[in-house]
């Protein structure tokens, strides 16, 4: 089992570890995602039909409203959220959504963790070091 280590920017404090789900595409909380199941509803998103609830979400970038910071709150309320999330730029948006919801999250790696991390690894990210440890299932 391979391992990797991946260092960035810690964008919301905490640590956490967890199995990786990892979208190539942006992701648009408000109406992208149902806040009470945690099932991606956008169509044709290839995460479509998926849950995200307590996994560690790897993807670009978000993208949608500014209502999307209360979105990611209202899931961490409903305990739909993504336990930790890995941006490769984090935009505001998503950045207050993991701040004010407790959700560890870092930004801009080493390395581009869409192509490093497969969704199924298991990933231990401290976002107070700013590190990704990645272990591959594959």
């Amino acid at each position: 089992m391979a391992e990797i280590i991946l260092k960035g920017h810690k964008v919301a404090k905490g640590k956490v570890e967890g199995e990786a789900l990892v979208s190539h595409e942006p992701i648009s909380f408000l109406s992208g995602v149902n806040t009470e199941t945690g099932v991606v509803i956008e169509k044709n998103h290839e995460l479509e039909g998926v849950n995200i609830a307590g996994k560690i979400l790897v993807f670009p970038v978000g993208k949608g409203s500014t209502c999307g910071s209360f979105i990611i709150y209202e899931m961490a309320r409903f305990k739909t959220a993504p336990g930790g999330m890995i941006n490769l730029r984090a935009d505001p948006i998503i950045a207050m959504g993991a701040i004010i919801s407790n959700i560890p999250m870092v930004d801009r790696l080493d390395g581009d963790p869409v192509d490093v991390i497969k969704t199924g690894d298991h990933v231990e990210l401290d976002a107070d070091k700013g590190t990704v440890k990645v272990r591959s299932r594959h």
